[in-house]
C-alpha cells in the first residue's frame, strides 16, 4: 500500500517553465486537477509530499492551500530529503510513489516502490517509471497518477462518492 505519495514541481506539477517579469517576479501555473486529487488523496489517509530543487514562495503558497505540509524546496540531495521525511513518518521506501521528471529525480525515484512521470519526461526518468502519464507536467498529470494510486487500492470510489448528492 502507499502511505506517501511524493512530487517533484517543475515539470510535474508545473509546465517545467519558469515565467519571470521585468520585475523579477517570478509565476508558475498549477492545474487545478492536479489539486482537486492531492486533496482527495489527502483525505483518503495519504501523507503528501513535495521535493522541488527550486525555492518558490509561490509553491509554499499553492501546498497551504492544499494541505501539504511537507514542502521542502531548494533541495539538491533528494535522497537525504526523501530518508528524513520516512524516519518522521514510520514509512518505508515499499510504501513510497514519487513522481519526478528529470535527471535530478532519477536516484531518488529508483529506491521507490512506485516510479511515476509525466508523458513529456525526459528519457532516462521515462525508462524508470512504473506508471507513465499520458498528460505533461502540469497538465494532470498528477491528478492522473493520484487516481491511478486511489483506483489500484480501491479507494477511488470514496472520492466519487464524495461528490455524488445523496437523495433526500
Amino acid at each position: 500500500m502507499i502511505k506517501l505519495i511524493v512530487l517533484d514541481v517543475d515539470g510535474t506539477l508545473t509546465d517545467g517553465k519558469l515565467y519571470v517579469s521585468n520585475s523579477g517576479d517570478e509565476m508558475k501555473a498549477f492545474n487545478v486537477k492536479d489539486g482537486l486529487g492531492i486533496t482527495q488523496a489527502i483525505a483518503q489517509g495519504k501523507e503528501i509530499a513535495i521535493i522541488t530543487g527550486k525555492t518558490s514562495h509561490i509553491v509554499t503558497k499553492r501546498c497551504e492551500e492544499l494541505g501539504i505540509k511537507e514542502i521542502h524546496q531548494g533541495i539538491k540531495n533528494k535522497i537525504a530529503t526523501l530518508n528524513s521525511i520516512l524516519e518522521k513518518h514510520n514509512i518505508s521506501y515499499e510504501n513510497v510513489a514519487y513522481m519526478g521528471d528529470d535527471l535530478i529525480d532519477l536516484a531518488v525515484m529508483k529506491k521507490c516502490k512506485l516510479a511515476a512521470a509525466p508523458k513529456d519526461s525526459v528519457e532516462e526518468i521515462l525508462a524508470i517509471s512504473n506508471f507513465i502519464s499520458n498528460k505533461n507536467g502540469g497538465d494532470g498529470a498528477v491528478r492522473e497518477f493520484i487516481e491511478y494510486i486511489l483506483k489500484k487500492e480501491n479507494l477511488w470510489q470514496n472520492v466519487v462518492n464524495n461528490f455524488v448528492p445523496t437523495e433526500q
